[in-house]
């Protein structure tokens, strides 16, 4: 199988001719890596030595060391081109106009996951409207959507609760490429921003990670692997709970539990659906930081068997309402700050509205707020479209 060329594989093919004479800005981290495994940042070099001015690094760092949320990044120096490195993570989340003024064009290559809680599409609009603001091009060079493009699934985000995990209206499981969302971004937010998108060829819609023939290259430290990500849009939730996520294992996200927690009674309390595509594994941890480290905790694993049928933000929700109701007073919400907010509930950023909190604590079914949501998704889907760059 042909695998599908990336926006910085075509870029660098020949796309880089019309870069010449610019003064080049690149926000990248450590899975920025073209086919042939060479960093955006050296691939650039070789093609228009001395254009790029400035390095940009997105949350956990333009390195991913960084291996937990509200861990910020500093400035820096890159030792190999001697150009400053921007931090995105640190006192401020969008490019400041002194980091601009010395580019002319601000390339973005980053790999999303597919999810609207990933700090990268609010990182990616940032760029956006300070770049049109600053007068310079952004120029997108596209990857997957590691949980392809045609299934999206959630609640649209409520307008009124925007942050830095919920940067536009879209459902939890957007099923857009950066590309896209950049596109989508610019028109309906209105920003004037001279934009360019270098589209991937050969990906089509339907595609999974495993379908593009790509090396999986980790763009956060907790995403360590493409089935990590398919668990994503429904296990980031207990990041808004004192449930682990099962950050400090080998498999976080994919793992969850607390010390509380009994497996059984939480399989007996669950809503049929929330079995579809999945199997549920009784599984043991004890983790090596974040929440319970040093701990023994009880959850599961999760082993995704029909990646078409499962629907990872629909079990997660059925699960925690069965943490909800069989675990009342152990279970309890994390309380603020999380992502630079300081007074709204993480569980209500998270989820992008606090009704669908409030359903859960009062025992309303999954399957019937998802009837709710029904009439929103196929609202987005239509609003998407002129956005799309792929069959």
């Amino acid at each position: 199988m042909r695998p599908v060329t990336t926006g910085l594989h075509r870029l660098c093919l020949d796309r880089w001719k019309s870069l010449r004479g610019a003064r080049l800005g690149l926000l990248a981290n450590q899975a920025s890596l073209g086919q042939d495994l060479i960093h955006a940042k050296t691939a650039l070099s070789r093609r228009l030595p001395g254009a790029l001015k400035a390095l940009f690094g997105p949350q956990h760092g333009y390195g991913g060391e960084e291996q937990d949320n509200m861990q910020e990044t500093p400035h820096a120096i890159d030792r190999e081109l001697q150009i400053p490195v921007f931090s995105l993570y640190s006192e401020t989340r969008r490019p400041l106009p002194h980091m601009l003024e010395m580019i002319d064009v601000l390339i973005v290559d980053l790999q999303d996951v597919g999810t609207r809680v990933y700090t990268f599409p609010a990182t990616l609009r940032g760029c956006i409207e300070a770049a049109a603001e600053a007068g310079v091009k952004v120029l997108v060079l596209d990857r997957p959507n590691p949980l392809g493009g045609e299934v999206v699934e959630g609640n649209l985000l409520h307008p009124r609760w925007h942050s830095f995990v919920g940067p536009f209206t879209l459902p939890m499981r957007h099923g857009l490429t950066m590309g896209e969302m950049a596109l989508m971004f610019s028109r309906e937010l209105r920003i004037d921003c001279d934009l360019e998108v270098v589209a991937m060829e050969g990906w089509r819609r339907a595609m999974l990670w495993q379908d593009t023939g790509l090396r999986w290259l980790m763009p956060s430290p907790n995403m360590p692997l493409p089935e990590t990500a398919l668990v994503y849009p429904g296990q980031v939730i207990w990041e808004g709970t004192n449930v682990s996520e099962g950050r400090g294992t080998c498999r976080p996200f994919e793992i969850f539990g607390a010390p509380f927690l009994d497996p059984q009674i939480l399989l007996a309390a669950l809503e049929p659906e929330a079995h579809r595509g999945i199997h549920l594994q009784s599984y043991t941890f004890r983790p090596t930081f974040n929440k319970w480290a040093g701990r023994i905790c009880r959850g599961f694993m999760f082993h995704v068997k029909d990646p078409g049928a499962f629907r990872p933000y629909r079990t997660t929700l059925c699960l925690l309402r069965a943490v909800i109701r069989t675990h009342p007073e152990a279970f309890s919400w994390r309380p603020p700050p999380y992502e630079y907010e300081s007074d709204r509930r993480p569980i209500d950023l998270i989820l992008g509205d606090p009704s669908i909190r409030e359903a859960l604590e009062s025992g309303v079914s999954v399957m019937e707020l998802e009837s709710g949501w029904k009439q929103d998704l196929k609202t987005y889907m239509e609003r998407r479209r002129p956005y799309l760059l792929y069959e």
